[in-house]
C-alpha cells in the first residue's frame, strides 16, 4: 500500500531528525560544559541551535543532559581501542588512546561541578569496567609482541593515569599532561634491559 510505505518513510525521517537532534545536543553540551561547569539548558539549546522544546524532549532537565554526555563520551573512548589496534601498532595505540583518554579527562573536570556527588559515584562505577577492559585489550596487544613489559595490568595503569582528571586546567594543562603520559609510557615499554617482573629493578 502507497499510504502504509509512506507512514513508514515519515517514521524514519522522524526518527533520523531526532537522532541528528540528540547528536547535536550532545556535541553542544559538551563544548559548553568544557568551557564552563556551570552551562544551562539555554546556553546548550543556543549552541546546539534548536528550540528549547526541542532540548527538554530529549532531556528532560540538566541532570540527564550531564548524564547523557558521560556515558557518551565514556563509550567513545572504550570504542577507540579496538579501532586504534586496527590502525596502529600497539604502543603507538596505547599512547593515541592516552591523549583520548586526557581529553576525556578535560571533560569530567567540566562535568563534576554539575552533578551531585551520589551520581558521579555512580557513574564512576558504570565507566570503571569498560574502560579498565580498553585498556587491558591494548596492553594484552603490547604484551604478545614485546612492546609493553609483562608485569603491568589495566588497573594499575589506570591508577597512573588518574591525574588526567586531577591537573589543574591552566593555561600548561596539555603540555604538562602530554609530559606526564610520555612518562607513563617509558614506565610501560618493554624490550630489553627492563627489569624482570618483581625484580623492582634493583640486583
Amino acid at each position: 500500500m502507497p499510504e502504509r510505505r509512506e507512514a513508514g518513510e515519515s517514521r524514519r525521517a522522524m526518527r533520523s531528525d531526532a537522532e541528528q537532534n540528540r547528536a547535536r545536543i550532545l556535541d553542544a553540551a559538551r563544548a559548553a560544559l568544557d568551557a564552563s561547569g556551570d552551562a544551562s539548558m539555554q546556553s546548550v539549546a543556543k549552541l546546539a541551535g534548536i528550540g528549547q522544546g526541542t532540548l527538554y524532549r530529549h532531556f528532560p532537565n540538566r541532570e540527564a543532559l550531564v548524564l547523557a554526555v558521560h556515558r557518551h563520551d565514556v563509550g567513545e573512548l572504550v570504542d577507540a581501542a579496538p579501532a586504534l589496534l586496527a590502525a596502529h601498532p600497539p604502543l603507538e595505540a596505547l599512547r593515541r588512546w592516552f591523549d583520548r583518554l586526557a581529553a576525556y579527562g578535560r571533560i569530567k573536570h567540566g562535568l563534576a561541578g554539575a552533578l551531585h556527588t551520589v551520581t558521579r559515584a555512580q557513574l564512576g562505577d558504570e565507566g570503571y569496567g569498560p574502560v579498565v577492559a580498553a585498556i587491558a585489550l591494548l596492553l594484552d596487544a603490547g604484551r604478545a609482541e614485546g612492546s609493553i613489559r609483562p608485569d603491568v595490568d589495566a588497573e594499575e595503569v589506570l591508577l597512573l593515569v588518574g591525574f588526567l582528571w586531577r591537573i589543574d586546567l591552566d593555561a600548561d594543562w596539555e603540555a604538562r599532561s602530554g609530559h606526564l603520559l610520555t612518562l607513563v609510557m617509558d614506565g610501560l615499554r618493554g624490550g630489553p634491559g627492563r627489569p624482570s617482573p618483581g625484580s623492582g629493578g634493583a640486583e
